[in-house]
């Protein structure tokens, strides 16, 4: 097919935050020869976008650049160690440029999209699933009949952690801060659903004084040290950012006493190493977001024009579910 020269793109420019984001027009790339020029269809809004707009994030990208981590549409244009061929149906992440009419993606992060899986749907699971069972599963160990509490559990990545949890036969406590949260949280799976204020508390009734196995925390702030308490013997705190601002400190003799674990889940850094191959990760849980398994909760579609909004409602977290951009009309 004959590709277009330009293409529109939501650039970040200054480093000012959501609000100083343009949309604008960039010529299209080429691909090297273990790279795919994928024409993007839909990508999902997530947290590494915000700190993106601010230059926060732990990747620093020389400005100005496209936002976006992740995306689903076709491949059209593919070098010789690609690992994938034009017309072929993908999602794909990577660690920016996703918010674009068309993308680059090198052979690790080209993720080959089952067919039943939309495309709305696709560019809302691979950094939430992928993360989640990294954070569980490798970094946390879980295992079957385990319980679990997952702060900020109506989001992307927390309604991704709670179907982890569910997919190893744990039970999962949901701390979700409204009704709607607690009922996105309960469509993903989640067994009970509990407000943040007084969390520590409700944990100890629902567990009989025991506290759970594993706390998975993308919030931080004030919450922390609560969560510790919440821990059984051997339990593990993940650690998988800070979308309360703040970051909290340890005192390590709690842990000592307690027999317990703080655990970094920087499963984004690890990816922009190559440290791990999120396509072999991917494809070993391929069956189970075929099956259903892994469904995002209920989208948000915004347009290319409108990606600036939408990322500031997922800053200042008045977004529930998970946003989509959608870059043209199928």
């Amino acid at each position: 097919m004959s590709l277009p020269r330009l293409m529109r793109a939501v650039r970040n420019i200054d480093n000012t935050g959501p609000a100083g984001l343009q949309v604008t027009e960039i010529p299209v790339p080429a691909p090297a020869a273990d790279q795919a020029l994928i024409e993007v269809h839909c990508a999902g809004v997530t947290f590494p976008d915000v700190l993106q707009t601010r230059g926060d994030y732990q990747l620093r990208i020389p400005l100005p650049f496209t936002i976006g981590c992740e995306f689903a549409g076709v491949v059209v244009a593919a070098g010789p160690d690609a690992g994938v061929t034009p017309g072929q149906r993908v999602a794909a992440i990577g660690a920016f440029g996703a918010f674009a009419e068309y993308a680059l993606v090198g052979r690790k992060q080209v993720l080959p999209l089952p067919d039943e899986i939309s495309f709305e749907d696709a560019a809302a699971l691979p950094m939430n699933v992928l993360t989640a069972d990294f954070a569980l599963a490798h970094r946390g160990g879980i295992r079957a009949g385990e319980s679990v509490l997952v702060h900020g559990a109506a989001g992307g990545l927390g309604t991704a952690l709670v179907q982890r949890a569910k997919l190893a036969s744990a039970r999962v406590i949901a701390v979700v801060s409204s009704d709607e949260k607690a009922a996105v949280a309960r469509a993903a799976g989640a067994d009970e659903t509990i407000a943040p204020d007084g969390f520590l508390q409700a944990v100890r009734e629902l567990t009989d004084g025991r506290g759970v196995d594993i706390v998975a925390d993308p919030v931080g702030g004030d919450r922390f040290t609560d969560s510790l308490r919440s821990l059984a013997t051997d339990g593990r705190l993940l650690v998988l950012g800070f979308t309360g601002r703040s970051i909290p400190t340890v005192k390590v003799n709690r842990l000592l006493l307690t027999n317990t674990a703080v655990i970094g889940v920087a499963w984004g850094g690890l990816m922009a190493t190559g440290a791990i191959s999120p396509r072999d990760q991917w494809e070993s849980l391929r069956e189970a977001i075929g099956s259903g398994a892994f469904r995002p909760p209920a989208t948000a579609i915004h347009s290319l024009a409108d990606a600036p909004a939408a990322v500031a409602s997922l800053d200042d977290r008045s977004a529930v579910g998970k946003l989509i951009i959608r870059t043209r009309e199928d």
